[in-house]
């Protein structure tokens, strides 16, 4: 943990029921529900100072407490997991040039290095005030498909577009295609996420259901870090049998 500068807490985002997945936060996952398999992993990152599952749930936030760990109760009324954690980041009184970062309940094999790696750019350059991750793309399957949000940035990696859709569009076939997956873990510094959360929903935003283009459409840049890492997203009962068959390499 950083002894000095600012701190740097993880809040889990956990809404009582998923639209595409209802009950997935307590599904069981080799013995534990799957936001305490989340809540574990990010504990083991070296950056963070502290850790918070955000709720609306009494189900969830009595969960997290009984295993231990540290849960706050937020609204129902959030558009997004971005607007849960900075209600979370007032409750716990978090000095605007401290870090919140946003870490997906639904990524039980997350990588605490991930963490780490969202959260570097923020510390190297103050005049950034978000940033996420992409992975490349290996399976195919993931290229179509729109629970696999494809990333497109600039040559400074700064993010240019998010879309459910397959972007960018190869259409000579000069070019080997690179298609890059975004992965749904954010960093930003607290004075940037409560002005992120005052802002209405953008129409990108609905249109894509899509939390970060409302960072984009209101004229604030995103770095987008590449990492080597994948995590398997929770979206339907396939995914989670996926983590249970992969449950060996959880601990």
């Amino acid at each position: 943990m950083p002894a000095r500068g600012p701190r740097i807490i993880g809040f889990i985002p956990a809404r009582s029921e998923s639209t595409r997945f209802p009950g997935k936060a307590l599904a069981d996952i080799a013995g534990k529900p799957m936001i305490m398999r989340v809540y574990e992993r990010a504990a083991h990152s070296r950056c963070l100072n502290d850790v918070f599952v955000a709720t609306d749930s009494d189900e969830i936030l009595d969960t997290v407490r009984d295993h231990g760990g540290q849960a706050l109760m937020t609204s129902r009324e959030h558009a997004s997991g971005s607007d849960r954690v900075a209600e979370a980041a007032r409750a716990i009184a978090l000095n605007g040039d401290d870090i919140a970062v946003n870490i997906q309940g639904d990524q039980p094999l997350l990588d605490p290095i991930m963490i780490d790696q969202v959260v570097e750019p923020l510390l190297a350059d103050p005049h950034i005030p978000m940033s996420t991750l992409m992975y490349r793309i290996v399976r195919d399957e993931e290229i179509h498909h729109p629970n696999a949000v494809k990333t497109v940035v600039d040559k400074e990696g700064f993010a240019i577009y998010f879309s459910r859709s397959t972007i960018p569009y190869f259409r000579d076939g000069e070019l080997e295609p690179a298609y890059f997956k975004h992965h749904g873990i954010y960093a930003y510094r607290n004075d940037f996420l409560q002005r992120f959360a005052s802002l209405p929903q953008g129409y990108l935003e609905r249109a894509e259901r899509l939390e970060q283009l409302r960072a984009l459409e209101n004229g604030y840049r995103i770095k987008v870090v590449i990492t080597e890492k994948d995590s398997i997203e929770v979206d339907t009962p396939e995914d989670l049998q996926r983590v249970r068959e992969r449950s060996g390499k959880i601990n």
